[in-house]
């Protein structure tokens, strides 16, 4: 992957910012395109071809109506796709990713006993480290500081033997972000406590394109009063992207927070929205 990924990502999302503090004036596509530096003709090509719709049509996937709507109606899907464990058109679910939990021998410590392979990719969504153990993919973090990204990844298990290099298990996760492929069987060899297992296994069965609220997922465990809980584990998904904690959002419909930008969120859950409806056409 090549560095004009990153590029063109820095684009897109300055592009949704601009887009969602001022769509309400309706701003025309040369204002737009002005604002991100390119020339209308480039900017509309270069926005289509990333998320395959036009600029204002995404940005209405991102829209608060169009959130309560989507959750609304996905009442009844979702309850199906957790029952037959299928997410519909959506293919980051479990039938191509399974969570392998690390034993607590694997991880005691400070991880003295892991040995974790990285390496820094380009992708749709800009700068991602990726990493990985013997066992499966182990973490996946967006950043453009990579001393920062890698800092952040190394105090998780500070006595770790971590060599900077590719592994198969990193390139199957880069097919999740090729539309145009079939993604590639993952296992997630991750550390996490019964409950966070329980919610990132609940997470891959969001359908692709639909969203849900910490509550629904909360229910969905069998611990509607586990709301917190539910957040905490979200916020500590050590897989982003593959794991879709990007797809957990406020029950008002608002998008919140997101571990790794608001606008990377929006950009994920606006490119999935736009994915999907290319395919019912």
């Amino acid at each position: 992957m090549s560095m004009q990924k990153t590029s063109d990502f820095n684009r897109i999302a300055r592009a949704i910012d601009f887009l969602q503090k001022n769509f309400k004036n309706q701003p025309s596509l040369e204002k737009i395109a002005a604002h991100v530096g390119l020339s209308s003709f480039h900017f509309q090509k270069s926005f289509t071809e990333w998320a395959g719709v036009s600029p204002k049509k995404f940005i209405q996937f991102l829209s608060l109506d169009h959130a309560k709507k989507r959750l609304a109606a996905q009442d009844g899907t979702l309850e199906t796709a957790l029952k037959t464990g299928l997410s519909g058109t959506g293919r980051l679910h479990d039938l191509f990713l399974h969570i392998e939990a690390m034993t607590p021998g694997e991880y005691k410590n400070g991880g003295e006993n892991l040995v974790l392979s990285y390496h820094f990719f380009e992708t749709l969504f800009g700068q991602a480290l990726v990493a990985s153990t013997s066992k499966g993919l182990n973490y996946l973090a967006f950043g453009e500081d990579k001393k920062a990204v890698l800092k952040e990844f190394k105090s998780h298990t500070p006595k770790a033997t971590f060599i900077e290099k590719e592994t198969h298990f990193q390139r199957a996760a880069l097919t999740f972000f090729e539309k145009i492929k079939t993604p590639q069987k993952l296992t997630l060899h991750l550390k996490g406590s019964p409950c966070q297992l329980k919610v990132w296994e609940a997470l891959l069965k969001i359908p692709e394109g639909q969203i849900s609220t910490y509550g629904k997922v909360a229910a969905q465990i069998q611990n509607p009063k586990a709301c917190r809980a539910v957040g905490s584990a979200v916020g500590n998904n050590p897989v982003s992207f593959l794991i879709p904690c990007h797809r957990v959002i406020q029950a008002g419909g608002q998008f919140g927070h997101y571990h790794w930008g608001p606008l990377r969120k929006a950009a994920m859950l606006g490119w999935e929205a736009a994915h999907c409806k290319r395919k019912l056409l």
